[in-house]
């Protein structure tokens, strides 16, 4: 059998600044570029989170800086 389907083009990562739960169980975090405080809340659990880093994939938030 013959597939046609093109292959999947890769996407490139690269290193992310995030924010991540400091709470013990909770696997939440969020990229800083799309967080609106300086030191976000989890959404998850409401607990501080800290800031770290993840490889990602790449996007670019198009919105103004928000950031109160």
């Amino acid at each position: 059998m013959y597939n046609r389907k093109k292959p999947l083009e890769e996407i490139p990562q690269e290193n992310t600044k995030i924010w991540t739960c400091e709470t013990e169980g909770c696997n939440s975090w969020m990229r800083d570029n799309f967080s609106f405080q300086e030191v976000p809340n989890c959404v998850i659990c409401n607990a501080p989170m800290i800031s770290g880093e993840k490889l990602l994939p790449a996007l670019v938030n198009t919105t103004a800086e928000l950031k109160a």
